[in-house]
């Protein structure tokens, strides 16, 4: 079981109740072992961070970013979160909004492509 900060757990549940619509639009794909009967968590806290999506039997995060994520800041902040999360042993993996909410078939074939990657 990955250790996380204490304090996370009464945001991440603030979240899980507030998720964006790309959230919303993932989890509905993801929940109830939806993709080969892999367990899916959403707004997991690990370690000091709470990621969008764990799916903890082949050690993945997926991330769904928003606008602002795209700026040069925000780029910096998923680069130091993304080396502490692999430095666990997980693959990140991320995608915006946008290609969520449009192209939401290709996202789940790109994380179906991790899964089989990491089985």
């Amino acid at each position: 079981m990955l250790e996380y900060d204490a304090p996370l757990k009464r945001l991440a549940r603030r979240l899980r109740r507030d998720m964006t619509d790309a959230e919303h639009r993932l989890w509905f794909n993801l929940r109830r072992k939806q993709l080969d009967g892999v367990c899916c968590y959403r707004q997991k806290p690990i370690g000091p961070y709470i990621v969008d999506f764990y799916l903890p039997e082949i050690r993945l995060v997926v991330e769904v970013d928003g606008s602002q994520h795209a700026t040069e800041a925000g780029t910096a902040v998923d680069c130091v979160r993304t080396a502490y999360l692999e430095s666990l042993g997980l693959k990140v993996i991320r995608f915006d909004n946008r290609q969520v909410l449009l192209e939401t078939h290709a996202v789940l074939d790109a994380i179906w492509d991790e899964l089989i990657r990491r089985r």
